[in-house]
């Protein structure tokens, strides 16, 4: 790839093109992938005219029909796929799958909630997913879950029938996937080439019948193909090939999770056959720079981070001199467009912290442009997706909230930072109460100890419903290997502090880490064993160590202990390295086991048995960590210290001085605390300016002139203290101070 020099061109007033934003085929089936509506909401602020479509759910949708169905199983018949006896029994149950795949889908978009009853009674076929299924549904649903478990069943159903598509006429495709293997480390652009190469298939036919309404309403001048991941790429370049024949005055642009790091290197001008722009990081200052250009306000070499085919070679176009767009001043995120009340909430696990990544419809957001860490050894930390961090205030995440709940009705969101910034939730939190806004809301967090018992109540409070956070590698030794500046002790104490909050936790873990032996793993995996049992964990999940070449180990494997083994600069997708470990330990071997324990342990079962249990061979060590480590780092972890500035936040309700003390109500009824009245009129002004929603409503009354001068800020301990009835020697005595701590006082940064 070539870095053109920059030539000035003076610009003339632009025509901004029409653009249609595209998720291609296949992602979650549960919610919008963000990236589109980030881009619509930054285009349209503009003044481009705009519209987006969601291809991976309108393509699943046309599977999962009447008129699908009998395509598949048309299909199945004229290539001979019925001579298989299991898929045979599908085809004898045809006309049940039929008749029942409607309403089923209309069951999981919560549009027909009564056919739940004839589901739990056996409405559905049922296939091979359903007999697989050791989930105990009493335990996961209860008697009362009866909405759930048929939401379960017909996940299973839907489940089935995707994979019989898999193993017939489709075998790329996957509900949340499509042709993943063609684009996982694809250093050659030749098995996509070949692919596309071929006829289109089923699933291709319906991408594009999807695709046809959207290009014939917008018209686009400029098409743009999101690609996050791996199992997209198919399917945008699919998608790209419907284009060109149907609309061959359009130009298309790829960008998106997997281009920003796959595709930094490319070589490879046949993918410029299918697209005539890549775009490299944020999308909004790249496409920005592509409507000024096609719309005739500035030439292709003012273009910013994007890639382009000259002279048979891959050039970057990269003269725009504006810095991308502060968090802050970015606009909302925009849905406009998208069905969302045709999205399927699916139940694919009956833990209840595991399901929220497919069940529900999560409006996605960032607190913050990169990670505040920057640390982690095996992250990319070099891209600018990290390593540029830029965070938005408090106010200005809430505003965004407000708007998107006020555009699409929903109040659920998910912040989707690789770790959300402890103070800037703190203030979020506080923000939300202040405004007095009903959401619910989780994200990626680092367990580390900013996040104090109170800070965890403070979250709750404010909507914080689960958090997930990397454990990694459960051993202290690794984990300051990886950099995360956390311990497996810390962590247990964070954890539970959420946990007892009523928060439920997510642990992302790690293993075949450069050194890691095998004693380590088992180590490991039991002290995620006594986690779990003692309830700070609710979710977790295995991944294996991949090296990639934006990572610190890559740049320095020596101090790892690897070896890289190069294989030179690929063409096309260059990020996933291989490597060597001396240590000699045989990783594979333990993937089985660690993924059994897991779902065991998130379905409540196994958690007092020896770890070696798991595992299907006998060589596995004994684990050598005390099996009560983690209870003793929970027993030792004490009182949160005493910070004389420490802001003390009302979480309660509604406070009553009364004879012999104070009445405190909430959601959970009345509580008494027992004091003197002078004192108990001190505690009620206390908590009455420590209240959120009480300063937001003076805030309120001083900007309509009502009320002069600033709001008051949160009070302080110390202030507290100095002004307690007696002074802050008989403050430190005050018994009933602890009493309001355990009602919903709280001290935090």
């Amino acid at each position: 790839m070539q870095v053109v020099p920059l030539r000035r061109r003076a610009a003339r007033p632009a025509r901004p093109p029409r653009v249609l934003l595209i998720t291609p085929p296949l992602t979650q089936l549960n919610t919008p992938y963000p990236a589109t509506a980030y881009l619509t909401g930054f285009l349209a602020a503009r003044g481009v005219p705009v519209a987006q479509a969601d291809l991976s759910l309108e393509t699943a949708l046309a599977l999962l029909s009447r008129p699908g169905l009998e395509r598949l199983f048309a299909a199945i018949r004229a290539g001979g796929y019925d001579r298989s006896p299991e898929v045979a029994r599908f085809l004898r149950r045809e006309a049940a799958y039929l008749e029942t795949v409607e309403p089923a889908v209309r069951l999981l978009q919560g549009r027909d909630p009564t056919f739940a009853s004839r589901v739990v009674a056996g409405a559905l076929p049922e296939g091979p997913r359903f007999e697989a299924d050791e989930v105990d549904l009493d335990w996961a649903f209860g008697a009362l879950g009866l909405l759930d478990r048929a939401r379960w069943l017909a996940t299973r159903y839907l489940y089935d029938l995707a994979d019989l598509a898999r193993q017939t006429v489709a075998p790329h495709f996957a509900l949340s996937r499509y042709a993943e293997s063609l684009a996982i480390a694809a250093r050659s652009f030749d098995p996509l080439a070949d692919e596309l190469g071929c006829p289109p298939g089923l699933i291709d036919a319906f991408a594009e019948e999807a695709l046809a309404p959207h290009l014939e309403r917008a018209r686009p001048d400029l098409v743009g193909l999101s690609v996050p991941f791996p199992g997209n790429l198919y399917g945008a370049l699919r998608i790209a090939q419907a284009v060109r024949r149907r609309l061959p005055s359009a130009r298309i642009a790829l960008g998106g999770g997997y281009v920003n790091t796959e595709l930094r290197k490319l070589r490879e001008p046949r993918l410029f056959d299918l697209v005539d722009y890549v775009t490299l990081d944020d999308g909004e200052r790249p496409l920005g720079a592509l409507c000024d250009h096609l719309g005739g306000g500035r030439g292709e070499e003012r273009l910013a981070r994007t890639m382009v085919r000259r002279d048979g070679e891959v050039v970057l176009r990269d003269g725009d001199d504006e810095p991308d767009a502060r968090a802050a001043a970015l606009p909302a995120p925009s849905y406009l467009g998208l069905p969302l009340d045709r999205y399927l909430s699916v139940i694919e696990s009956g833990n209840p912290m595991h399901r929220l990544w497919s069940d529900g419809r999560w409006l996605k957001l960032n607190a913050a442009h990169g990670c505040y860490w920057r640390r982690c050894t095996f992250c990319d930390v070099g891209l600018d997706y990290i390593a540029r961090y830029d965070p938005a205030p408090a106010s200005a995440l809430v505003d965004r909230m407000e708007a998107l709940a006020a555009e699409t009705g929903a109040t659920g969101f998910h912040f989707v930072d690789e770790a959300a910034p402890p103070m800037l939730l703190v203030e979020l939190g506080l923000e939300l109460l202040a405004r007095g806004r009903c959401v619910s809301w989780w994200g990626n967090i680092r367990f580390e100890k900013t996040f104090t018992a109170d800070v965890c109540r403070l979250l709750a409070a404010s909507g914080c419903i689960a958090v997930s956070g990397g454990l990694e590698v459960a051993s202290d030794r690794l984990l300051a290997q990886i950099e995360k500046g956390v311990t497996v002790a810390q962590v247990a104490r964070v954890a539970a502090a959420f946990a007892r909050a009523g928060v439920l936790v997510h642990a992302y873990l790690m293993y075949g880490f450069p050194t890691e032996t095998a004693q380590e793993t088992v180590d490991s995996l039991e002290r995620v064993r006594q986690l779990f049992a003692a309830g700070a964990i609710h979710s977790a999940y295995w991944h294996r160590f991949a090296l990639t070449t934006h990572s610190p180990i890559a740049r320095d494997p020596e101090r790892f202990g690897i070896r890289i083994l190069d294989h030179g600069e690929a063409p096309f997708a260059n990020n996933d390295l291989a490597f060597e470990d001396p240590t000699g330990c045989d990783h594979a071997r333990f993937s089985a086991g660690l993924e059994r324990a897991l779902h065991n342990f998130m379905h409540g079962v196994g958690l007092d048995r020896d770890v070696r249990r798991w595992f299907e061979e006998r060589r596995v060590p004994r684990a050598k960590v005390p099996r009560d480590l983690v209870q003793c780092a929970l027993a030792d972890e004490g009182a949160d210290p005493v910070r004389a500035d420490a802001r003390l936040v009302w979480l309660g309700g509604a406070v009553t001085v009364e004879r012999g003390g104070l009445v405190l109500s909430g959601r959970g009824g009345d509580a008494r605390v027992a004091m003197s009245p002078r004192r108990a009129e001190w505690a009620a002004d206390l908590l009455r300016r420590a209240t959120p929603l009480g300063r937001a409503v003076l805030g309120q009354a001083r900007e309509s002139g009502l009320l002069q001068g600033p709001t008051a800020p949160l009070p302080r301990r110390r202030e507290a203290a100095a002004s307690f009835p007696g002074g802050e020697k008989a403050f430190a005595r005050f018994d009933a101070w602890q009493a309001l701590r355990e009602v919903g006082l709280v001290e935090i940064p």
